[in-house]
């Protein structure tokens, strides 16, 4: 009696014990554990943000950041004569406090999507688009702000991590795509 007792008790212990490890490694609860005790890798598109003041203007970006590995990226991955969304997954969302001018193109305070057409020859042009909150591949011409002209050299050097900046130059600032062997550079002034 008391040998049944006890495998009954080590039946029901074994039981709890396999009910709690489904559980929490369903919910995500064994801290993205993995066998051996290792993390789980970064994803390959993290998302990033940056916050910068120019010229008075509070900016801020959000986008996630694509790696190159090993891929040709402008004309091949993303292809000439395509909307690019400037990132990965979601869309990059950008957020100013004061009024840009980029060359004639005016940006009022709010927040907004980028997207790049990306053209062979060199001339991108940066997009400011109305609509937030969506997938970075839906994107939607029609809620087109602004066309910006970019000015794109490049980086003689490779740049696995896709990155933008916001700087300031001149009496005022530049938004900056780096990726791949690109640079790209869209100029304002604040008002």
């Amino acid at each position: 009696m008391s040998i049944s007792r006890s495998l009954v008790r080590s039946a029901v212990a074994f039981a709890a014990v396999s009910v709690f490890s489904v559980s929490a490694a369903a919910q995500g609860g064994m801290g993205g554990m993995q066998m051996g005790g290792a993390k789980s890798q970064t994803p390959p598109s993290p998302r990033d943000s940056l916050a910068a003041t120019v010229a008075g203007a509070d900016i801020k970006v959000n986008y996630g950041r694509p790696s190159k590995r090993g891929r040709v990226i402008f004309g091949g991955l993303e292809s000439w004569g395509k909307v690019w969304r400037t990132g990965a997954n979601e869309a990059t969302h950008f957020t100013t406090s004061k009024t840009l001018d980029f060359g004639g193109k005016t940006v009022p305070a709010g927040t907004y999507t980028l997207f790049t057409q990306l053209e062979e020859n060199g001339k991108w042009q940066l997009i400011v688009n109305t609509q937030t909150k969506q997938w970075g591949t839906a994107y939607d011409k029609t809620k087109d702000l602004v066309r910006i002209p970019m000015t794109v050299t490049d980086t003689n050097a490779v740049v696995e991590k896709m990155e933008i900046q916001v700087k300031p130059a001149g009496k005022g600032g530049q938004i900056i795509v780096v990726w791949d062997t690109y640079k790209a550079v869209a100029a304002f002034t604040v008002k």
